[in-house]
Parts: structure tokens; C-alpha cells; sequence
């Protein structure tokens, strides 16, 4: 089966604007207006720094349902979130994971779509995850990297994305890497920060060792996200209620082929785009003038 590690920057087609009208308002009226007064409130926020050209404030808008006001907020968390975990993200580059990319498969993509559109990340947090090679930290930064791509696909901003948190294997080794303070990281990243819609997260395969990591993520996860979180253990067809077999690999009860790809595919992928997120690296608050 060929597959194409690459990502889709083509404009919206009908059908997709068509979705983006009846779940985001956008009418080209609505987003006209939204992107000029999200401009004109970023020139008003002297202490932000974003870039403010059409495409780029796009990506804020459509998550927030194209109010400007909305969009603001969560360009300020964004700034927020990238000050407080500077050390981890200052001028992060593909090449500076190039390692945990290409020789260990942690963090994948799906190279199709699910049945509604989506984007799926797959997660792969069990034996498979050897937290000597790929530390947590690590971790968050190719999901970080990853999302950086994703933003540029109209039809991912559209439809959104879903991740599969695949916990087959877990042990004790595993269950320290996951600790308390990467869980705050990731939740507050996944909740303040993303400019993406997650519209699901699938937390597959997980052994009865678990409930340790569960104990520490419940804490941070608040409502809107909660409502959004399902815990499938080994029942396949349960999780098909919501990511069809259709559209996913053997390893998942689906009819597609298991996969034979990994990250190491997807990196020349990341790796096209280092301008996009270089501009992105840039956003924040804005740097003091003495």
C-alpha cells in the first residue's frame, strides 16, 4: 500500500467550508471581518508578537469559532504557555528531534483520515516507548512539533483531529517517565494552548497499571476535555463506535493493513515546513525594549 507522508495545504473545497459554515460560522463575510478585527486587536496588544497575514491568523480563528475576541485569549495563552516552557520550546526544530523522530516509533500519524475528516495521532505510550531513549520531555516535543504541521492543513483546522493514546505493554518503566509534572505540561498544552480542534482522545489497550498514570492526569483535565477523553482497554469494536474499522490498520480491528510506517516517514514531512514553524517559534509576548 503507498502512502503519502505529506500534508494537505490545498484551499478548502466546497464541501469542507460547507462544514466550516454550519460548525465554525464561516461565511467568507464572517471571516473577513474576523480577520480584520483579530488584526486590528493584535495591533492593540503591544506586548504580543504574532505574525498577522491572513493565513496565519486563520489558524487561531477557526478553533475559536471566528471571534476575534476568543482568538485573542488564546493567542495570550499561547504566549503564556511558550514563556512559562520556554526552556523546552525556545527555537525548537525538527532537527533537534531528528533521533527520536526517525529511530524510535513513539509518535506516528495515520497516513489517511478517519470517516469524519480528521487528523489521528497515534500515541504510542506502552512497550513500544522506552523512556531512556525518548524521555518524556522528548515526547512533548515531537506532539509539539507534529501539531506545528497539522495547523497548516484548511482541512485539519476544519475538521479537526483525534488522538489514539495506545497503552499496550505499559509497565513501571513507563509509569515513572509519565509523572506529575508531564502531566501538567501536557494537559495545559492540550486545554490552554492548541490551536487545534481535538474533538476526541482514545486511551486504547491499557493494562490494569494504568490507573496509576490516570491518577495523576485527573487532576489538570477540566470538563470540556473530560467529556472528550474514552477508555476502550482491549474492546475494538467499542472504540469503532466512534473511529470507524474502515479507516484504520489491523492493529486497531480495522480493515486496512497493519501499519508498516512510523515517524522516521513523517519527518521529511516536518522538515519542508521549517519556515512555518520558525514564524511560529517567533509568536509570544514581545520582546522588552529597554
Amino acid at each position: 500500500m503507498t502512502h503519502k507522508f505529506d500534508i494537505d495545504t490545498d484551499p478548502p473545497t466546497p464541501e469542507l467550508l460547507e462544514i466550516a459554515r454550519k460548525e465554525l460560522r464561516e461565511t467568507p463575510e464572517v471571516r473577513e471581518a474576523s480577520i480584520k478585527e483579530l488584526r486590528s486587536l493584535l495591533k492593540e496588544a503591544t506586548d504580543l508578537h504574532y505574525k498577522d497575514d491572513d493565513e496565519f491568523l486563520l489558524i487561531f480563528l477557526r478553533p475559536c469559532h471566528f471571534y476575534p475576541e476568543s482568538a485573542i485569549k488564546m493567542m495570550r495563552r499561547i504566549a503564556e504557555f511558550k514563556k512559562n516552557y520556554n526552556n523546552l520550546l525556545h527555537n525548537l526544530m525538527p532537527e533537534d528531534e531528528k533521533r527520536a523522530f526517525t529511530e524510535h516509533n513513539v509518535v506516528n500519524v495515520l497516513a489517511n483520515r478517519d470517516q469524519k475528516g480528521r487528523r489521528v495521532l497515534l500515541v504510542n505510550c506502552g512497550q513500544l516507548w522506552d523512556p531512556k531513549q525518548v524521555s518524556s520531555e522528548q515526547l512533548f516535543r515531537l506532539f509539539y512539533l507534529i501539531h506545528l504541521i497539522a495547523q497548516l492543513e484548511p482541512e485539519t483546522q476544519i475538521n479537526g483531529a483525534v488522538v489514539i493514546m495506545d497503552f499496550d505493554g505499559l509497565s513501571l518503566k513507563q509509569v515513572k517517565a509519565l509523572s506529575p509534572w508531564f502531566s501538567k505540561l501536557l494537559l495545559t498544552f492540550i486545554q490552554e494552548a492548541l490551536p487545534l480542534r481535538l474533538k476526541e482522545v482514545h486511551i486504547i489497550k491499557q493494562p490494569f497499571i494504568f490507573k496509576m498514570v490516570w491518577a495523576l492526569f485527573t487532576p489538570f483535565i477540566k470538563e470540556k476535555l473530560n467529556k472528550r477523553m474514552f477508555f476502550h482497554g482491549g474492546d475494538m469494536k467499542k472504540f469503532h463506535q466512534y473511529v470507524s474499522p474502515d479507516v484504520l490498520p489491523k492493529n486497531y480491528g480495522g480493515s486496512l493493513p497493519e501499519i508498516d510506517y512510523a515517524g522516521k516517514d513523517w519527518f521529511p514531512c516536518v522538515g519542508k515546513y521549517v519556515d512555518h514553524i520558525s514564524r511560529y517559534n517567533e509568536c509570544g509576548f514581545a520582546a522588552k525594549t529597554e
